[in-house]
């Protein structure tokens, strides 16, 4: 069973004269219905870039099976055996959204000389790869795909999507307003993303931390080609919850400023408990169980705030799991 440390290697890219190849990652989970219509469409996408002299003949599709229980693998294995196009590789049990979309850059970046992710819904406008590639081909070695408007979002959506960007910036992440994961990468992008051994992955929190040269592809997004969401508004917050914490220990921070701001209203709360005390209004024993309970309330979630402070720097640092594992390859 192969595991991600036989994927990180970083390769240069082929020669400017010579048509780029191109590999599409696709995650997959409980896609049947809608694998059969996507590699339809992207297989068309990567026709005519080659038509166009932009990608080379042995450009390919990688679809990642991230522990479907349906019969995606069987979908993708029955793809390959038409089209030697179409590969794939599936993960030993279900590790989510973002493992898999590593494993799959991880896996093509000695294959390729850049990779395009774009999930199997196709909810992403996949000629926008068209125009990825192009600006690629320019010198860009990372494109994001940012929607253009939110226009089809219901209110709700729209306001609380933007309310979270917002937040996240406040929080100290660099992350592009209205991007998912519809990106291209270079290889050498794929290969310093590789160095990035975090357990706790948020990509979209990751991958501008890299650095070189980008650019921004506009596209409108679509509905779903088939088959249901796979995130429901539960997995969106705690998928939220997971890129603030992995990238910013800002929030232990608050709480520390918070505790520190609450003792400080303690000596107001104690000039006043005294006065009653002292003035004879208060009942006894009220004036020992405030003092402690606001006194110590603090201190505690002071020291909370000092503790967690290094907790949450040694919790990301000192976890080496193994992000994945490989069940199956078809390359």
């Amino acid at each position: 069973m192969a595991s991600e440390s036989d994927l990180n290697t970083t390769t240069m890219q082929r020669p400017e004269a010579t048509p780029p190849v191109i590999a599409v990652v696709v995650p997959c989970y409980n896609e049947e219905d809608a694998l059969p219509i996507s590699l339809g469409r992207l297989s068309e996408v990567i026709d005519m870039m080659e038509k166009r002299g932009i990608a080379s003949s042995d450009s390919f599709i990688l679809c990642v099976d991230d522990g479907s229980r349906d019969k995606t693998w069987h979908v993708i294995a029955s793809a390959h055996e038409t089209s030697s196009r179409i590969k794939g590789i599936a993960l030993a049990h279900n590790r989510g959204h973002q493992y898999a979309l590593l494993a799959g850059l991880l896996t093509v970046g000695p294959l390729c000389d850049a990779a395009i992710s774009i999930d199997a819904d196709l909810q992403d406008d996949p000629l926008a790869m068209i125009e990825m590639v192009e600006r690629y081909l320019e010198g860009a070695e990372i494109v994001y795909g940012v929607r253009s408007s939110r226009d089809t979002d219901t209110w709700f959506k729209r306001s609380t999507a933007h309310a979270f960007y917002r937040f996240q910036a406040s929080m100290g992440l660099d992350t592009v307003y209205d991007h998912a994961d519809y990106r291209l990468m270079s290889s050498r992008a794929i290969g310093l993303l590789s160095d990035y051994g975090e357990s706790n992955l948020f990509l979209r929190g990751i991958i501008p931390q890299i650095g070189l040269k980008t650019a921004i592809v506009g596209y409108e997004r679509a509905t779903r080609v088939a088959g249901e969401s796979k995130y429901p508004l539960s997995k969106m917050l705690s998928f939220s919850i997971d890129g603030i914490t992995s990238f910013s220990s800002r929030p232990i921070r608050i709480i520390f400023f918070v505790g520190l701001a609450l003792l400080l209203l303690d000596v107001a709360m104690a000039l006043y408990v005294f006065s009653a005390y002292f003035g004879h209004d208060a009942i006894p024993g009220w004036t020992s169980l405030m003092l402690s309970t606001w006194f110590l309330g603090s201190l505690i979630l002071i020291a909370l705030g000092v503790v967690g402070e290094y907790i949450g720097k040694i919790f990301i640092e000192v976890k080496r799991r193994p992000r994945f594992a490989l069940r199956d390859s078809l390359l």
